[in-house]
């Protein structure tokens, strides 16, 4: 978790840095000394063009991608509940799963025998949970 806050940092630390560079050295002069208005449009657009692609690949590498990857993660999770499994909702609630079906299950969540039926998706994880998240 910590890494990933990390190169989140980084990347934006990297894209500040990136467009410093590009607006600072992209006005040409001429001869004179003087700013030559049709060359600074000419160079700052294609230097713009290549800042907005850095900022989509950052973004897409550092954003995007990795949660997409949790995504997916939990969807294998939540189709791989097998009877016996214990879990923790999203809102907190322990049990041990009775019955699975296709986008439900039943949870038995004392030893009184007190039955809930869930939606797949509020499961949260497997296993029994010995701290609090952070």
């Amino acid at each position: 978790m910590k890494l990933s806050r990390l190169l989140k940092v980084f990347a934006l630390a990297a894209m500040t840095a990136l467009g410093a560079l590009m607006g600072s050295g992209c006005v040409p002069t001429t001869a004179e000394g003087t700013a030559d208005p049709n060359a600074a449009a000419a160079g700052g657009g294609v230097s713009m063009i290549i800042m907005i692609v850095l900022m989509i690949a950052v973004f897409y590498f550092f954003m995007i991608r990795p949660e997409n990857k949790k995504k997916k993660q939990a969807q294998q999770m939540r189709d791989n509940l097998a009877v016996g499994d214990t879990i923790t909702t999203i809102g907190g609630i322990m049990g041990k799963i009775v019955s699975v079906r296709e986008n439900s299950i039943v949870i038995e969540t004392s030893d009184d025998r007190v039955r809930m039926q869930l939606t797949k998706w509020s499961v949260s994880s497997v296993g029994k949970q010995t701290e609090e998240p952070k």
